[in-house]
């Protein structure tokens, strides 16, 4: 068997439905991979849409866990992989048809232990894209630099390279052997920081190469407004702490400094400077908005965090 596909799940049945579909329809062959749902707690009607599938497909694996987060269930599915190869899915990610080929294609390339591959992942094509979330996949529309959270895949254009900070786990495959030593912190329970502590990790270790392959295509099946913002970038400010306690030297916690000047943008005469540009534009500039809103709630975090683990 080549692959195991590890897809952790919290009360998303019915887009759970939809990303097994898509793995029921891809091109190489159902003997070559196995599935791997691990529930996290949920409370939905997540057990009966695994059955359902359960029922016409012997590759498919269940495992529930009491609500511990995804590095944990990870780990948990981990234990279960007998493939060559894992791919770290999501419930609300979604493969196209050849996404499995194309991973498959590139550890063919190079079947090193610490060669992994990063796919591309967008909106999915149904999903009505808002201001909030073009800002979100767009870490780059700051002066350059800065931006969204979720993915920065514009940087990657024309190279074959990713670093650590691509370690991007709705789309990225790794040999299962090198997840056997090296497996996600627990610590990270909830969301922010979990994927790039152990893509570093793996870097200074073993000097993990990210190929980058943009036609391993997955589809990000999950609509979000700006008022998820908040409990985002709480939870990004708060896990800093976490990996600043174990890697210092990437300063995600910033400095004095950089500290000042965050609090100073994130005041409210900017924040409400940021949203009369964007209603005075019709929304068309919005990028200053989101960014200095973001920090706001990022501080927020990060002064929480500083209570438990300073």
């Amino acid at each position: 068997m080549y692959f195991s596909v590890i897809i952790t799940t919290y009360n998303r049945a019915d887009i759970l439905n939809e990303c097994l579909e898509a793995y029921y329809r891809q091109s190489v062959d159902e003997r070559d991979y196995e599935i791997i749902v691990v529930n996290d707690g949920s409370t939905d009607h997540t057990a009966q849409i695994v059955s359902a599938f359960s029922k016409k497909h012997k590759n498919l694996i269940y495992i529930r866990q009491k609500n511990q987060g995804q590095g944990i269930a990870r780990n948990n599915g981990l234990k279960h992989a007998r493939g060559e190869v894992v791919v770290i899915g999501q419930d609300d990610i979604i493969p196209t048809h050849d996404f499995l080929y194309e991973h498959q294609k590139f550890h063919y390339m190079y079947p090193k232990e610490n060669a992994a591959v990063l796919g591309f992942t967008a909106w999915h094509p149904k999903l009505k894209i808002n201001n909030y979330m073009s800002w979100m996949v767009n870490g780059s529309s700051i002066l350059g630099l800065f931006g969204g959270h979720q993915f920065a895949y514009e940087k990657l254009k024309g190279k074959k390279f990713a670093d650590y900070n691509f370690f991007y786990t709705s789309n990225i495959s790794l040999k299962r052997s090198l997840l056997n030593k090296y497996h996600f912190d627990p610590a990270f329970s909830s969301y922010g920081w979990e994927d790039i502590e152990l893509g570093y990790r793996l870097h200074l270790s073993v000097d993990l190469k990210i190929y980058y392959n943009s036609w391993a295509v997955a589809y990000h099946d999950h609509h979000m407004e700006e008022s998820s913002l908040p409990g985002r970038m709480k939870a990004v400010g708060y896990s800093a702490w976490i990996i600043h306690k174990k890697y210092p030297e990437l300063g995600k916690v910033p400095g004095v400094g950089k500290y000042l000047i965050l609090k100073f943008i994130s005041m409210p005469p900017f924040i409400w400077l940021g949203a009369l540009v964007k209603w005075l534009s019709g929304d068309k500039i919005y990028k200053y908005y989101y960014y200095i809103l973001s920090k706001k709630y990022f501080l927020m975090g990060l002064a929480k965090g500083k209570k438990k683990f300073a």
